[in-house]
């Protein structure tokens, strides 16, 4: 959930909106004057995601001369932020997981430390309040036995399954929270690591191939608690537990408790800020309204990129953090995908995009008590739907400088594939946003009773923006198993079939998410250091 990609409307024209946006107040960085451009960069790399800027300061900070190409006027993607009259909106879900200060999971705190720069982070308290159907109202604290403790009222007779569960996401998280995430691409580094955690990578190579849902079923019969524990999967993976590889929800159901979710001051926009800061501290550079059409081929190596504007850029390494989709697809010929990249379409598909409401709401619409993030379903069946499940994120609960005085940000979002916007005229278009924002304001009165009373601005983003302004395919969150298969085994690295091109992001090792596109970063950048002889 920490990555889900929503970027503002498309359109001109913001729905229902007590006040109507006219332009984004938004700075546009410009590309620093005065480097040296050298005729080959070490590293190119396409995109500034934060699996992108991950490797890209992760190198830099090596001594690599690293050029990022970001098609629009901010870094982030699907971590950066928009304004309109006096709120600042993220564009993605508020929900960190990555930034606490112990063990070494911790990787966006790291990632930050690398280039000599901070971010001021605010914890919260409680990752999520659930609303699910059947009356099953619960809270996911911070404090793993409160948590426990909550769930185990709603299903005392699983009490014992219930600890087994939660505490086998413990051992996961312990074997991977005792060593360095880099690349496991890397022998030598794989090497050192057995020697030095052998009990902990036993431990890992036992749960690789394995899903949650599998886990869970051992311990736990209660058919609702496991429809919860499949939500608990859904809301970040998008698919229910027997699709959910166990390594990723043993981190994520494990650091919620460990290092905690925890809010960057300012925005989740000041994650890619600051790598750009450190990025060009350590004398590399990233370069804005550079839309890559093309990467460069010199017999079957990458060699460089070319731009809209037709100019030709090279590198000895190119990475792209574009899908695999977009990757293959697009910026190289698709008649020539590599066999590797057919196979893997076969086993992965696009996951459903998103609609978002950016909501700006009166703070008395807020009831007493409201915690930071929720999510809303009232039908077991409507949980993979599109707009079924409906998430919802209150940054300015933890930070209130990010909206007018007296007023809140409520971001609310839910799957919706492209499908349904696709061939839409303008008229049409606008009529359906309009529709289904109603909708969904209606379903969450149940949460919030004065929403639409409350409301002061609402603007809405769907698939067609989100591919619009993110690049990404469909507006896709990223790839989702088509059936069920073997946890993380199916999982590409960073090293593709084409000599010296490389992939990052959640087309790649571990996934989704925040701190797991960061984690894709330092392997990538620490195959391509071994590559350069860095």
């Amino acid at each position: 959930m920490d990555s889900v990609s929503k970027p503002l409307s498309d359109s001109a024209q913001v729905v229902n909106s007590p006040k109507a946006s006219q332009a984004s107040t938004l700075a546009e960085p410009q590309t620093p004057k005065g480097l040296d451009v050298p005729e080959v960069f070490d590293v190119i790399v396409i995109g500034s995601g934060i699996g992108g800027l991950v490797t890209a300061t992760q190198l830099a900070a090596k001594g690599a001369e690293v050029l990022v190409l970001e098609r629009y006027v901010i870094p982030g993607g699907s971590a950066g932020y928009f304004e309109r009259e006096g709120y600042r909106f993220d564009v993605g879900a508020s929900m960190i997981f990555g930034f606490g200060d112990r063990g070494t999971t911790n990787l966006l705190t790291r990632a930050l430390q690398a280039v000599n720069v901070s971010l001021e982070t605010l914890p919260d308290p409680v990752q999520i309040h659930y609303h699910l159907p059947n009356g099953l109202e619960l809270k996911v604290h911070r404090d793993y036995e409160k948590f426990l403790q909550e769930l185990i009222a709603y299903f005392p007779h699983e009490a014992k399954g219930i600890r087994q569960f939660y505490d086998e996401c413990w051992r996961v998280f312990n074997c991977l929270n005792v060593m360095d995430l880099l690349s496991l691409e890397e022998p030598r580094y794989l090497t050192r690591v057995f020697f030095q955690h052998p009990l902990a990578c036993l431990g890992l190579v036992k749960y690789l191939p394995q899903n949650a849902g599998d886990i869970a079923r051992r311990y736990i019969q209660d058919p609702q608690l496991l429809k919860f524990i499949d939500m608990e999967c859904y809301c970040w993976s998008v698919v229910p537990a027997d699709r959910t590889p166990m390594i990723n929800a043993g981190m994520v159901f494990s650091d919620r408790h460990y290092g905690g979710i925890n809010y960057p001051k300012g925005g989740v926009g000041q994650i890619a800020q600051k790598l750009v800061e450190g990025l060009e501290k350590a004398g590399s550079q990233i370069r804005y309204k550079a839309r890559v059409t093309e990467i460069l081929r010199e017999g079957d190596r990458a060699v460089g990129v070319k731009l809209a504007s037709g100019e030709e850029i090279r590198a000895k390494k190119v990475v792209s953090n574009a899908t695999r989709w977009d990757t293959f697809e697009q910026l190289l010929p698709a008649e020539q995908m590599p066999l590797a990249e057919k196979k893997w379409q076969q086993r992965y598909e696009k996951s459903p995009s998103f609609l978002s409401l950016h909501l700006g709401v009166k703070a008395d619409v807020l009831p007493p008590g409201t915690e930071c993030h929720h999510i809303l379903l009232e039908d077991w069946q409507q949980m993979e739907t599109a707009i079924g499940t409906i998430f919802v994120s209150i940054p300015t609960l933890l930070d209130p400088d990010l909206a007018p005085a007296g007023h809140h940000i409520i971001h609310a979002f839910t799957p919706s594939w492209m499908e349904s916007w696709q061939a839409l005229p303008a008229q049409e278009y606008e009529a359906k946003k309009e529709q289904v924002a109603g909708q969904i304001i209606e379903r969450l009165t149940a949460i919030f009773p004065g929403l639409e009373a409350g409301l002061d601005y609402m603007e809405v983003g769907t698939p067609r923006s989100h591919r619009r302004f993110l690049g990404r395919k469909d507006g896709t969150y990223g790839p989702i198993p088509l059936r069920k298969l073997r946890g993380l085994l199916g999982m590409p690295f960073n090293r593709t079939a084409i000599p010296d091109l490389y992939c990052v992001g959640d087309s790649t090792f571990p996934g989704q998410g925040l701190n797991a596109v960061a984690f894709s970063g330092f392997a990538c950048a620490h195959r391509i250091a071994v590559d350069l002889g860095l």
